[in-house]
């Protein structure tokens, strides 16, 4: 009959690494926040269920014996497994379920799609964003991922670029500009421009030096100034301008707008990577 394997502890083989890194039993228990006589102790037992010692004392401190070294790397294996099967049947048992932002006319209903098809026992949420609002939505966890147009303070944020698109000029339609094939920055001075309260925006949006302009709050109430002829505004020729007294030119010579997907860096949500491989799929044609 085969011999009996001995059952361990897992809280005596954490012990026992921690005591072989501090090469001092007195570190090691001050490190486990444990007294000295019940860290010795835990380690006896770990010793008796092996059959051998792991540990020789010294004057100089503490050292493995020939079967520590043995043991020193399966013991850190064995930890690492079993802190992996803790994590793996959490995750399993937690409701699949994610939230997924995005702003004003991004589309994002093909990966979501995409996401129900491949997963089709999830609960999957969309959630509609202002323009300003995808990195707080990520950060207070109202949302697991946001699909949105940049800039965007990525700190805390991992950023995946989806596709670019043109920029282009929105103007009253009996503006002097409307119908021209495209303009360019050298068209647009003088002309009034929306600014955003976000410096971040503004910098990336307005362009042109020194443009003066109303402020703003929202694309609904940029259109509505736009149709007053009170100003121009620059976007991307995605936000389409819901508004019948605003029409849109192209602008040249000018680097495109971007869309992108964003999730919080540190997210473990198992169907985040599914979801960033449908947006991929879906989203970038």
């Amino acid at each position: 009959m085969a011999e009996s394997q001995p059952d361990l502890d897992l809280r005596s083989v954490r012990y026992f690494t921690v005591v072989a890194e501090h090469r001092h039993f007195g570190r090691a228990a001050q490190a486990l926040h444990i007294t000295q006589p019940s860290l010795s102790r835990q380690i006896r037992a770990l010793e008796r269920r092996l059959g051998t010692p792991l540990l020789d004392r010294t004057p100089h401190g503490t050292r493995l014996t020939g079967a520590g070294e043995v043991f020193l790397p399966r013991a850190k294996a064995l930890l690492r497994s079993s802190a992996q099967a803790v994590s793996a049947t959490r995750a399993a048992a937690r409701p699949r379920r994610i939230a997924i932002g995005h702003t004003l006319h991004v589309p994002v209903l093909p990966a979501v799609g995409e996401l129900r098809h491949r997963h089709p026992d999830a609960d999957v949420r969309v959630v509609r964003l202002a323009w300003n609002e995808p990195r707080a939505a990520l950060l207070e966890r109202r949302v697991d991922a946001a699909v949105c147009r940049l800039p965007l303070r990525d700190a805390g944020l991992q950023v995946t670029l989806l596709y670019d698109e043109p920029r282009v000029v929105l103007v009253a339609r009996d503006h002097r500009l409307a119908g021209k094939d495209h303009v360019t920055l050298d068209d647009l001075d003088g002309e009034p421009i929306p600014r955003l309260p976000d410096p971040l925006w503004n910098a990336h949006w307005r362009l042109v030096p020194r443009a003066d302009g109303p402020l703003v709050e929202s694309p609904e109430e940029k259109f509505e100034i736009v149709a007053a002829g009170q100003a121009v505004a620059i976007v991307s020729a995605g936000l389409r301008a819901d508004h019948p007294g605003v029409t849109s030119v192209p602008l040249q010579d000018v680097p495109p707008s971007q869309v992108a997907l964003a999730t919080r860096a540190d997210d473990d949500n198992p169907l985040l990577i599914p979801f960033r491989e449908a947006a991929l799929l879906r989203l970038t044609g």
